[in-house]
């Protein structure tokens, strides 16, 4: 029975609504139609190929593995992947894409004989519901169509199909120039079909648009291939009616494998959306700003003071968590779970976030937005009264709260924007009581949040423990890079947070027991906080060794320039969600923060 492949084998393809991930081998083994959030209707990737899957490739005998492509890449700067097989028989091209659109969601794939003759398969076996329901397959004027409940999904190729075993195949050979498309739309079961498919033109306006998209960029530094594909994968999460930006467009790859720690992030968190708009402000992308910034007055709409650090995609507050136990998961990592509980809980680093973007939404002159400043001024009323209240804090910890200190940093964030808004004379509000504020929390976090034996910032107040989200604390401004208890906390994590390799661990996990996040298991290093040492070193001066961390990060990118949320440094291997907007954000950061220090050394 085949399984799925290790998580740097997959490339993202995607619409901007909903996204595909696609094997080496050419089987597409995670899709859910239509958003993003969707059920799946492919969820092999936690599973086995009887909970959904489309491989697409050369045939092979049916006691042996599917064959991976010999190469693959994107094709330029966009979002359309060619995996490309030799065969004892001849070379085959597959071109994978989904085009952007307005109407019905599709996936097209287009097989092409570059040499020889190759005989090639598709098998495509559709389970609605992430893997639980079969649907009723049939023909419909020559069209395959697969029916079960509100949803139907449409095959349409030139190709014979024939069904057998609840899989719908394709037996053909391609010779040199021989070009054979197979498309899949989504549509309501209650509506008409779906519109005829014209591949070779969804083709050429899915690469137009990619090109048009890119041009925009304003970066132009030594990394801007890392970087540009970055800010595809970026764009790629971004749910184009609303936004919205996902954290992922997975659930529940595992951040230890074979472990509990799986979770659904297939949702826009405050924190990861605003610091994606930065990194977009930062690069060009204004429009996207816009949009998010959109997205967020409506979905925080005239209620800050029950401010959620999740929201669905189109600004939806209920994310019920569930487990759904008919699903094996990714290397038998159980549960598989869809929603997510954090959505309940208080994390006041939020309200820095989110005032952090848009203050620099207002520094980069987008269009003034009187709500969006009403809105601000609001969340400092709130944190005026609660930030001096225990969390959960920025890794959503499921033990007791804290009052842990990124969270008060970040508090101290908020105030401070909104000060400085204050004094451009673009709104009013209590200037005197907010810098009093201001000074308060700044002083409460050094008095309580630092260990002066050791030199170093504290997870929480009153802990031993180190936090790798104390590398932001130079970087929001809370302290100077130079000042000496910075430089004595990046030094404390470098000592006792990171791996053998070099990258760094969120913070101390409790192996079998449950430790402050109130999990059991491991987890691998956290590639974000690995990209913030990088960050801090170049602040502090030492920026030949943030060039040289910098640099081996890039080198964990599988071969399409994509990063999971974290590293197993002991499986040599990625794991959780992929790709993650997490992980790509501060790569965009930190490439440009080396270029401008000059410390790419060339």
């Amino acid at each position: 029975m085949q399984v799925a492949g290790r998580i740097e084998d997959y490339a993202l393809i995607g619409d901007m609504q909903t996204a595909a991930l696609v094997c080496r081998d050419g089987t597409v083994d995670w899709l859910c139609l239509p958003r993003f959030d969707s059920h799946a209707i492919f969820a092999g990737l936690l599973g086995t190929e009887e909970h959904g899957f489309w491989r697409l490739g050369p045939a092979y005998p049916a006691d042996t593995t599917p064959p991976p492509a010999d190469r693959r890449r994107y094709r330029g700067d966009s979002l359309v992947l060619e995996s490309e097989w030799d065969t004892p028989r001849g070379t085959v091209r597959i071109t994978d894409f989904m085009p952007p659109r307005d109407g019905a969601p599709q996936l097209t794939r287009i097989v092409e004989g570059v040499s020889g003759r190759v005989k090639m398969r598709s098998a495509l076996r559709m389970r609605f519901s992430y893997g639980w329901v079969v649907p009723w397959v049939h023909k419909v004027d020559h069209r395959t169509v697969a029916v079960a409940g509100p949803d139907s999904v449409w095959l349409d190729t030139d190709a014979d199909t024939y069904g057998k075993d609840l899989t719908t195949y394709s037996d053909f050979t391609v010779g040199p120039g021989d070009r054979v498309a197979f498309t899949l739309s989504w549509q309501p079961s209650h509506k008409e079909p779906p519109a005829l498919p014209d591949p070779e033109g969804a083709l050429v306006a899915t690469e137009e648009f990619w090109r048009e998209w890119v041009e925009h960029c304003t970066y132009h530094g030594p990394y801007r291939d890392a970087v540009v594909r970055s800010l595809i994968t970026l764009k790629a999460l971004t749910y184009a009616p609303t936004g919205g930006i996902v954290a992922a467009p997975t659930t529940s790859l595992p951040e230890d494998i074979g472990g509990s720690r799986n979770w659904d992030y297939r949702f826009t968190w405050l924190r990861d959306a605003a610091i994606t708009l930065s990194s977009l402000l930062r690069t060009g992308y204004r429009e996207e700003a816009r949009a998010w910034r959109e997205w967020l007055l409506r979905a925080v709409a005239g209620d800050p003071e029950n401010l959620q650090i999740m929201y669905g995609i189109a600004g939806e507050r209920e994310l019920s968590e569930a487990e759904l136990p008919w699903l094996p998961g990714y290397e038998n990592s159980q549960p598989v779970r869809i929603g997510n509980g954090a959505a309940g809980q208080l994390q006041l680093d939020v309200y820095g976030e989110v005032t952090e973007a848009l203050h620099l939404a207002h520094m980069t002159g987008l269009a003034r937005n009187d709500y969006a400043q009403l809105l601000q001024l609001k969340l400092i009323q709130y944190l005026e009264d609660h930030w001096d209240e225990p969390d959960e804090g920025i890794w959503e910890v499921r033990g007791p709260r804290r009052h842990f200190v990124h969270s008060k940093v970040m508090a101290w964030v908020a105030v401070d924007r909104t000060i400085k808004l204050i004094e451009s004379g673009e709104v009013d509000g209590p200037l005197e009581r907010w810098r009093e504020l201001r000074d308060t929390i700044h002083r409460t976090v050094c008095e309580q949040g630092y260990d002066p034996h050791r030199n170093t910032f504290t997870q929480s107040y009153g802990s031993k423990e180190l936090d790798a989200s104390l590398l932001l604390i130079p970087q929001v401004g809370f302290l100077p890079p130079d000042d000496k208890r910075v430089v004595g906390t990046i030094e404390a994590i470098q000592r006792e947070l990171s791996t053998p390799d070099g990258f760094v661990l969120r913070y101390p996990t409790a192996g079998d027991d449950a430790g402050v996040d109130g999990l059991e298991g491991d987890e691998g290093a956290f590639l974000a906080c690995s990209f913030w040492l990088a960050d801090d070193l170049a602040m502090i001066g030492r920026v030949d060794e943030a060039r040289q961390l910098f640099e081996k990060l890039l080198s964990l990118r599988n071969d399409l320039g994509l990063l999971a949320e974290e590293w197993d440094p002991r499986l040599q291997r990625q794991v959780g969600n992929f790709p993650q907007a997490f992980s790509h954000v501060p790569l965009i950061d930190t490439a440009l923060r080396l270029t401008a220090s000059g410390a790419y050394g060339g």
